[in-house]
């Protein structure tokens, strides 16, 4: 999907007040964002309500979650939108009432956006489920001052570490010695077929040292079949703390390989069980993740109609007029 048009918040030139008919018009002059489209565009979202939604990121819990249908994933640029979208809001004069909302918004933007970014493409955060908020090093930069490519495929490798020892120290240790031995060439193991990655902003804004990052993991498809396959696929996110954006994208094909027999060989049960599990939480997370950012956008877009999508809109840009 494409970047988003992104409303400017610098005050026109003119001297005074922006009328509110210019406003209007200078405003709707630009191409309309797909986040600024009334919400009846999407009939699959969950209306706004200030109780329910804004304040709290808690749901009804898992069950409700996963008979509900999947909502539409949010606009690329979602978080920075919504930040200037409030700012623009801001410009235009707020209520105490109005404040109050805006700063929910922004406050939920500063503290969720690292769950609600993974979480709407399905990715599990917390816990020992990959790496949360690594530093980066400055000797993970090369010459070009930022931080060389490479270093993208050692995070998805510690973070691919990190999510197996999850299942067997937090979540299956009934299997634990089975889990630890699938990262060890001594029985059933993984074993890495291909590995791609995707660079996302590298050349427009570079991660660079003192940066954080988050890496994350998650099934590609659940694993079917009598017999259970022998291999399945990762999907991986290097979040960048600093941009609050995806910084890259990795895929990686692994196969589960029988080292006393030198061969592919399926996936054992306790495998293939845990990973429909996981699975499903998966999806879970994604529809609560994509149901909470849809909330946040129509709590900016219920603002945009108070404050400057209304009639007769004053935009606040200081003045002198009746001062002493």
């Amino acid at each position: 999907m494409p970047s988003l048009p992104r409303l400017k918040l610098a005050a026109p030139s003119c001297c005074g007040p922006l009328s509110s008919s210019l406003a209007r018009r200078a405003l709707r002059s630009r191409p309309t964002p797909l986040a600024l489209a009334s919400s009846s565009s999407y009939p699959q979202c969950r209306p706004f309500s200030v109780s329910t939604g804004l304040l709290s990121s808690e749901t009804n819990g898992t069950t409700a979650a996963a008979n509900a249908a999947v909502p539409p994933p949010p606009p690329t640029r979602w978080i920075a939108d919504l930040r200037a979208r409030v700012g623009h809001c801001v410009m235009f004069g707020c209520s105490t009432q109005q404040v109050s909302r805006a700063a929910a918004v922004l406050r939920a933007l500063a503290t969720e956006w690292r769950t609600l970014l993974a979480g709407s493409e399905g990715f599990l955060t917390g816990g020992r489920r990959g790496l949360d908020g690594q530093r980066i090093a400055w000797g993970e930069m090369d010459s070009f001052g930022h931080v060389n490519n490479v270093n993208y495929y050692r995070y998805a490798e510690s973070a691919r570490v990190n999510w197996i020892t999850n299942f067997s120290v937090h979540v299956d240790p009934v299997h634990r010695q089975e889990w630890a031995e699938l990262m060890s060439p001594k029985a059933t193991g993984l074993i890495m077929r291909s590995l791609k990655a995707d660079f996302k902003f590298v050349r427009l804004c570079p991660m660079v040292y003192p940066d954080k990052i988050s890496v994350y993991h998650k099934l590609r498809v659940k694993p079917e079949g009598t017999p259970a396959p022998s291999a399945f696929m990762l999907d991986c996110i290097v979040l960048s703390h600093q941009h609050k954006r995806v910084a890259a994208k990795l895929e990686e094909d692994i196969v589960v390989y029988d080292y006393k027999k030198a061969g592919k060989t399926s996936m054992p049960p306790f495998m293939v069980d845990l990973f429909h599990d996981t699975y499903r939480l998966q999806q879970d997370e994604m529809i609560k993740a994509r149901t909470r950012i849809w909330d946040l956008i129509e709590a900016v877009r219920t603002l945009e109609k108070e404050t400057w999508d209304r009639e007769d809109a004053v935009e606040d840009v200081g003045s002198t007029k009746g001062s002493a």
